[in-house]
């Protein structure tokens, strides 16, 4: 089996285990704990993220603003507003419809890595696959990874690309990487 099935088929074990903790109470205890018994509001990658972004908007109509609250590990892409502003007009409206709730959730859990994804890590991929690493996402599909001067660039199934901006985030529950990119899989 190749090294890209071996990664689509951990990615697919986790994109089951994702419905089980959408019930995950919201917080980290071991994480409060450890910062004197308080939990701060950057504690998770949910309560991370603002909440009038797009981002955390279209993760409430999916449904998966509570796994994002959950253990985890994960490692989340998060398109700025401007990226989605980028989309063709009326696009992100109509993925907040409760009838699109299937293909949103699709898209964003294109957005999400399983486990912890360091930038650094994705960079040591890129050089052992020579120029070029596959990332399995929660959704089942594969990002390329590649770098393009100091910047890792991310490839969708459709050729799309958005550059990873900014510092990562580690927080109590996984890792959050902004992009400059709406990255959308095949089935979307």
């Amino acid at each position: 089996m190749n090294r890209s099935r071996i990664m689509l088929a951990l990615s697919t074990a986790a994109l089951l285990a994702l419905p089980a903790c959408e019930k995950a109470e919201p917080g980290n205890p071991a994480a409060a704990a450890e910062n004197g018994g308080k939990e701060g509001t950057a504690t998770t990658i949910a309560a991370s993220l603002p909440k009038d972004s797009r981002f955390m908007a279209a993760a409430k109509a999916a449904g998966i603003d509570a796994t994002l609250a959950g253990p985890g590990p994960y490692t989340v892409l998060v398109p700025d507003d401007a990226a989605f502003n980028k989309l063709p007009a009326g696009t992100f409206d109509n993925w907040l419809k409760p009838e699109a709730r299937p293909e949103l959730s699709g898209v964003l859990t294109y957005h999400v890595l399983p486990g912890t994804v360091l930038a650094a890590d994705i960079g040591k991929a890129i050089d052992a696959g020579k120029g070029k690493a596959q990332l399995a996402t929660m959704g089942g599909e594969v990002l390329t990874a590649t770098k393009d001067g100091g910047k890792i660039v991310l490839t969708d199934t459709a050729g799309n690309k958005a550059s990873i901006v900014g510092n990562e985030e580690t927080r109590s529950n996984g890792v959050v990487h902004r992009i400059d990119g709406v990255l959308t899989p095949r089935k979307a």
